[in-house]
């Protein structure tokens, strides 16, 4: 089993039993899994460096509930994907919960989340040292209404597909 493969088991473990989970009790009893793209190694980067903002940057970005949320604006990293340029704002959590990097892509209607997905990355130095966007996923409100979580914002809207990650829960 690769460790991609591991994490996905843990995680539909974690949804279906523990307390932590952001289902339900009646989604819980029904639940069968998560739904994921096939694991794409051309949708990881390594060493990706972040263009730091000129001046520090607070911005608002709005959540699921309708209020905002502050994060710091980190910089901008580049990258490509199939020849497409492509380009996404880091932020920082403004109350110590580290990086942040939601985005948007061309699966936001049909087949992945509407307000757009998240992806963990590490930094050191300046430079996302693994961005995998295999690890892509939902936020807690995209699978119960009770959770408040920022949305995408339409600046990390990427002009490509990304078919790796979580996929709708339906």
């Amino acid at each position: 089993m690769s460790e991609l493969e591991q994490f996905r088991k843990e995680k539909n473990e974690l949804f279906a039993k523990e307390a932590e989970s952001p289902l339900t009790q009646e989604q819980k009893k029904e639940f069968k899994g998560l739904n994921y793209y096939p694991e794409n190694p051309d949708l990881i980067f390594h060493d990706l460096g972040i263009e730091p903002n000129q001046e520090e940057q607070i911005v608002q970005i709005k959540t699921s509930a309708g209020d905002t949320q502050p994060y710091k604006i980190l910089g901008k990293t580049r990258f490509e994907i199939e020849g497409t340029s492509c380009e996404l704002t880091v932020y920082e959590s403004t109350e110590g919960a580290g990086i942040f990097l939601p985005f948007r892509d061309k699966t936001n209607q049909e087949e992945t989340y509407h307000d757009g997905r998240y992806v963990e990355v590490e930094t050191e130095n300046g430079v996302i040292t693994e961005l995998d966007f295999n690890y892509a996923y939902n936020p807690y409100c995209a699978y119960n209404e009770n959770f408040r979580c920022p949305i995408a914002p339409e600046e990390n809207t990427l002009p490509v597909v990304i078919k790796a990650g979580e996929k709708r829960f339906h």
